[in-house]
C-alpha cells in the first residue's frame, strides 16, 4: 500500500472514531413547518393587499422561533389561527397597509419621552399587520428587532418581513391592555378571548363592543376550520 493510502486510510478511521465518541447534537430549524401553508394563507386573504406576502410572513418567523411552534401540533395550529384571525380584524382581511383615519395621524406622538418624535408628529399612524402606533411602540419594536424604526416608522409599511415582525414583536411580547401576551394567551391554555383583551382590552371586552369581538371569533374559527383545528374553549372576552 502506497504511502498516500495509508495516510487516507488513517484519516478516515480517525474520523469515523471520532464520530463514534462525539455525541449528536440536534439542531431544531426554528419554525420550520409553518401550520399554515401558503395555499391555506391565500385561503384566508382572498382579497389582500399584495403587500403582505406570505414569503415576508415566513421569513419575519425567525424573529420569534416559538411563535406557532410550542407546544402539540394542535396549540401550533390554534395559535396561527389566532394570531391571523387578529390580523384579519386589525387590517379589514390584510387589505390595509396603513390606518385609515388620517385624521388621527398627528394624535400617535407622545412628546413626554425623551427620545420625542424624530420622523415627525404624523409620523407615528397604525402600520402594518396590528396597526402599529405612537412612537414609544416604535421604539420598543425597533428596539426588540434590531431596526431603527424610531427614526424611520415607514420601514413598517415599505418593507413585508418588518411589517409582520412588528406584528410577531407585539404578539410575543406585549400584554397591552390584558394581563398576557396574546402567544401566552394560547400556548397556556387560556383561550382566543385574551388575545383580544390583549389587544383592544375593555375597548372591545367586558361588553364594550360585543359585535367586534363576534367578529374576531367569527375570523378564528374559520381560520381554525381552515387549518384543521378544534379552536378550544374561552373564545369570547
Amino acid at each position: 500500500m502506497s504511502l498516500r493510502r495509508i495516510l487516507t486510510a488513517f484519516a478516515a478511521a480517525t474520523a469515523a472514531a471520532v464520530a463514534v465518541l462525539m455525541p449528536t447534537v440536534a439542531h431544531a430549524a426554528p419554525n420550520a413547518a409553518f401550520p399554515v401553508s401558503e395555499d391555506q394563507f391565500n385561503q384566508m386573504f382572498p382579497s389582500r393587499n399584495q403587500f403582505y406576502t406570505y414569503a415576508g410572513l415566513t421569513d419575519a418567523l425567525s424573529a420569534y422561533p416559538g411563535f406557532a411552534n410550542t407546544g402539540s401540533d394542535t396549540v401550533k395550529k390554534q395559535e396561527a389561527a389566532a394570531f391571523l384571525a387578529n390580523v384579519n380584524h386589525e387590517t379589514g382581511g390584510l387589505q390595509y397597509i396603513v390606518e385609515q383615519n388620517t385624521d388621527n395621524y398627528p394624535h400617535y406622538c407622545d412628546t413626554t419621552q425623551s427620545y420625542g418624535c424624530p420622523a415627525g408628529n404624523d409620523a407615528y399612524y397604525g402600520r402594518g399587520p396590528i396597526q402599529l402606533s405612537w412612537n414609544f411602540n416604535y421604539k420598543s419594536a425597533g428596539d426588540a428587532l434590531g431596526i431603527d424604526l424610531l427614526n424611520n416608522p415607514f420601514l413598517v409599511e415599505q418593507d413585508a418581513a418588518v411589517s409582520w415582525k412588528t406584528g410577531l414583536w407585539y404578539w410575543n411580547t406585549q400584554t397591552g391592555p390584558g394581563t398576557m401576551t396574546p402567544h401566552d394567551a394560547m400556548v397556556n391554555g387560556n383561550g382566543f378571548g385574551e388575545t383580544i383583551r390583549s389587544i383592544n382590552g375593555s375597548i372591545e371586552c367586558n361588553g364594550g363592543n360585543p359585535g367586534q369581538v363576534q367578529s374576531r371569533i367569527d375570523a378564528y374559527t374559520n381560520f381554525a376550520g381552515i387549518l384543521g383545528v378544534d379552536p378550544g374553549a374561552n373564545l369570547s372576552c
